[in-house]
Protein backbone atom coordinates (compact mmCIF):
# COMPACT_ATOMS: atom_id res chain seq x y z
CA UNK A 1 0.00 0.00 0.00
CA UNK A 2 2.80 2.48 1.07
CA UNK A 3 6.00 2.18 1.72
CA UNK A 4 6.12 3.55 5.32
CA UNK A 5 8.15 1.93 7.95
CA UNK A 6 5.67 -1.17 9.54
CA UNK A 7 5.17 -0.31 13.33
CA UNK A 8 7.65 -0.98 16.22
CA UNK A 9 6.79 -4.10 18.11
CA UNK A 10 7.14 -1.96 21.48
CA UNK A 11 3.96 1.18 20.12
CA UNK A 12 0.83 -1.90 20.51
CA UNK A 13 0.25 -3.66 22.86
CA UNK A 14 0.49 -7.98 22.30
CA UNK A 15 -3.49 -8.10 21.07
CA UNK A 16 -3.09 -5.48 19.45
CA UNK A 17 -0.24 -7.13 17.71
CA UNK A 18 -1.97 -10.30 17.20
CA UNK A 19 -5.34 -8.31 15.89
CA UNK A 20 -3.50 -7.12 13.17
CA UNK A 21 -1.74 -9.63 11.90
CA UNK A 22 -5.64 -11.22 10.84
CA UNK A 23 -5.86 -7.89 9.21
CA UNK A 24 -5.94 -8.36 5.43
CA UNK A 25 -2.89 -6.83 3.59
CA UNK A 26 -4.54 -3.94 2.26
CA UNK A 27 -6.04 -2.26 5.21
CA UNK A 28 -3.59 -2.70 7.75
CA UNK A 29 -1.70 0.45 7.33
CA UNK A 30 -5.16 2.02 8.01
CA UNK A 31 -5.55 -0.14 11.42
CA UNK A 32 -2.15 0.62 12.15
CA UNK A 33 -2.74 3.78 11.82
CA UNK A 34 -5.66 4.36 14.09
CA UNK A 35 -4.53 2.20 16.76
CA UNK A 36 -1.28 4.25 17.08
CA UNK A 37 -3.26 7.21 16.96
CA UNK A 38 -5.20 5.85 19.88
CA UNK A 39 -2.40 5.17 22.29
CA UNK A 40 -1.15 8.97 21.40
CA UNK A 41 -4.64 10.48 22.56
CA UNK A 42 -5.07 8.12 25.77
CA UNK A 43 -1.09 9.54 26.30
CA UNK A 44 -1.68 13.04 26.07
CA UNK A 45 -5.24 12.99 27.93
CA UNK A 46 -3.60 10.78 30.72
CA UNK A 47 -4.61 11.41 34.48
CA UNK A 48 -2.40 14.02 36.01
CA UNK A 49 -1.82 16.13 33.42
CA UNK A 50 -2.60 19.57 33.75
CA UNK A 51 -5.79 20.36 31.69
CA UNK A 52 -4.20 23.29 29.45
CA UNK A 53 -1.39 20.86 28.43
CA UNK A 54 -4.09 18.34 27.72
CA UNK A 55 -5.65 20.46 25.65
CA UNK A 56 -2.26 21.56 23.87
CA UNK A 57 -1.52 18.46 22.44
CA UNK A 58 -5.22 17.25 21.94
CA UNK A 59 -5.41 20.71 19.12
CA UNK A 60 -2.04 19.88 17.74
CA UNK A 61 -3.35 16.48 16.42
CA UNK A 62 -7.05 18.62 15.35
CA UNK A 63 -4.98 20.84 13.69
CA UNK A 64 -2.90 18.80 11.75
CA UNK A 65 -5.88 16.41 10.46
CA UNK A 66 -7.89 19.36 9.88
CA UNK A 67 -5.12 20.07 6.75
CA UNK A 68 -4.67 18.13 3.47
CA UNK A 69 -2.02 15.42 4.51
CA UNK A 70 0.25 17.08 1.69
CA UNK A 71 0.99 20.16 4.84
CA UNK A 72 1.45 18.06 7.65
CA UNK A 73 5.14 18.20 9.00
CA UNK A 74 7.46 15.31 7.85
CA UNK A 75 9.23 15.41 11.65
CA UNK A 76 6.21 13.47 13.27
CA UNK A 77 6.23 9.38 11.92
CA UNK A 78 2.75 8.96 12.93
CA UNK A 79 1.37 11.40 10.61
CA UNK A 80 3.11 9.90 7.96
CA UNK A 81 0.65 6.69 8.86
CA UNK A 82 -2.30 8.88 9.05
CA UNK A 83 -2.22 9.97 5.56
CA UNK A 84 -4.56 6.69 4.71
CA UNK A 85 -7.27 8.47 6.71
CA UNK A 86 -7.23 11.87 5.16
CA UNK A 87 -10.82 10.81 3.17
CA UNK A 88 -11.93 10.03 7.15
CA UNK A 89 -10.21 12.68 9.04
CA UNK A 90 -13.14 14.42 10.26
CA UNK A 91 -13.64 10.58 12.27
CA UNK A 92 -10.81 11.21 13.72
CA UNK A 93 -11.30 14.62 14.74
CA UNK A 94 -14.41 13.15 16.56
CA UNK A 95 -12.27 10.79 18.97
CA UNK A 96 -9.41 13.72 19.96
CA UNK A 97 -12.58 16.11 20.86
CA UNK A 98 -14.18 12.98 22.81
CA UNK A 99 -11.02 12.91 24.95
CA UNK A 100 -11.11 16.48 25.37
CA UNK A 101 -14.78 16.22 26.81
CA UNK A 102 -13.76 13.28 28.38
CA UNK A 103 -10.83 14.48 30.16
CA UNK A 104 -11.54 18.45 30.56
CA UNK A 105 -14.89 18.55 29.79
CA UNK A 106 -17.57 17.01 32.35
CA UNK A 107 -19.92 14.14 29.86
CA UNK A 108 -18.17 11.35 31.26
CA UNK A 109 -16.82 9.83 28.39
CA UNK A 110 -19.84 9.54 26.46
CA UNK A 111 -18.41 11.58 23.65
CA UNK A 112 -15.83 10.03 23.51
CA UNK A 113 -17.00 6.30 23.35
CA UNK A 114 -19.40 7.62 20.55
CA UNK A 115 -16.27 9.03 18.69
CA UNK A 116 -14.68 5.25 19.04
CA UNK A 117 -17.45 3.07 17.50
CA UNK A 118 -17.40 5.47 14.63
CA UNK A 119 -13.90 5.92 14.27
CA UNK A 120 -14.85 2.22 13.37
CA UNK A 121 -17.03 2.91 10.84
CA UNK A 122 -14.87 5.09 9.19
CA UNK A 123 -12.11 2.39 8.84
CA UNK A 124 -14.60 0.19 7.29
CA UNK A 125 -15.86 2.64 5.13
CA UNK A 126 -11.78 3.25 4.18
CA UNK A 127 -10.94 -0.22 3.78
CA UNK A 128 -14.12 -1.23 1.65
CA UNK A 129 -16.42 -3.10 4.23
CA UNK A 130 -19.06 -3.97 3.36
CA UNK A 131 -21.19 -4.56 6.22
CA UNK A 132 -21.67 -1.37 8.32
CA UNK A 133 -24.10 -2.20 10.94
CA UNK A 134 -22.03 -5.59 11.45
CA UNK A 135 -18.79 -3.44 12.41
CA UNK A 136 -21.33 -0.94 14.43
CA UNK A 137 -22.25 -4.02 16.21
CA UNK A 138 -18.67 -5.71 17.19
CA UNK A 139 -17.20 -1.52 17.69
CA UNK A 140 -19.74 -0.97 20.44
CA UNK A 141 -18.76 -4.45 22.14
CA UNK A 142 -15.20 -3.46 21.60
CA UNK A 143 -15.69 -0.10 23.27
CA UNK A 144 -18.40 -1.48 25.99
CA UNK A 145 -17.84 -5.17 26.85
CA UNK A 146 -20.28 -4.89 29.81
CA UNK A 147 -23.30 -4.41 27.05
CA UNK A 148 -22.99 -7.99 25.51
CA UNK A 149 -24.55 -9.33 22.26
CA UNK A 150 -25.34 -12.48 22.29
CA UNK A 151 -23.17 -13.57 19.57
CA UNK A 152 -21.45 -11.03 17.34
CA UNK A 153 -21.44 -10.92 13.60
CA UNK A 154 -18.53 -11.83 11.27
CA UNK A 155 -16.37 -9.42 10.01
CA UNK A 156 -14.51 -9.55 6.56
CA UNK A 157 -10.66 -10.06 6.89
CA UNK A 158 -10.64 -6.55 6.35
CA UNK A 159 -11.73 -5.68 9.59
CA UNK A 160 -11.30 -9.03 11.81
CA UNK A 161 -9.06 -7.14 13.66
CA UNK A 162 -12.13 -5.44 15.47
CA UNK A 163 -13.62 -8.84 15.45
CA UNK A 164 -10.05 -10.07 17.74
CA UNK A 165 -10.09 -7.13 19.73
CA UNK A 166 -13.86 -6.91 20.99
CA UNK A 167 -13.76 -10.61 21.70
CA UNK A 168 -10.54 -10.05 23.83
CA UNK A 169 -12.02 -6.78 25.47
CA UNK A 170 -15.13 -9.45 26.51
CA UNK A 171 -13.12 -12.32 27.43
CA UNK A 172 -11.17 -10.15 29.65
CA UNK A 173 -13.77 -9.39 32.38
CA UNK A 174 -15.55 -11.36 34.70
CA UNK A 175 -15.03 -15.50 34.61
CA UNK A 176 -13.24 -15.11 31.45
CA UNK A 177 -10.06 -13.69 33.23
CA UNK A 178 -9.09 -16.46 35.14
CA UNK A 179 -8.42 -18.98 31.61
CA UNK A 180 -5.87 -17.07 29.57
CA UNK A 181 -5.04 -20.11 27.63
CA UNK A 182 -7.85 -20.77 26.53
CA UNK A 183 -9.22 -17.26 25.47
CA UNK A 184 -6.20 -16.84 23.66
CA UNK A 185 -7.16 -19.81 21.63
CA UNK A 186 -11.03 -18.04 21.01
CA UNK A 187 -8.64 -15.46 19.68
CA UNK A 188 -6.69 -17.56 17.49
CA UNK A 189 -10.18 -19.47 16.44
CA UNK A 190 -11.43 -15.86 15.59
CA UNK A 191 -8.92 -13.96 14.10
CA UNK A 192 -9.12 -17.85 11.37
CA UNK A 193 -12.83 -17.58 11.08
CA UNK A 194 -14.15 -14.69 12.54
CA UNK A 195 -15.93 -16.31 14.78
Amino acid sequence: MSDVAPVSDDALDPIEQLALVYADRQARQAWEALLLLQHRLEDAARPGREPLMIQLRLSWWRDRLSEPAGRWPKGEPLLARMAVWEAEAAALIDVINGWEAKVVGEDGGTTLVEAQVAAFEALGRLVGENDPAAVRTTAEQLVNPAGRHPSLPRLTRKMRPLSVLAAHAVRSGGAGAARPLFNFGALLRIGLLGR
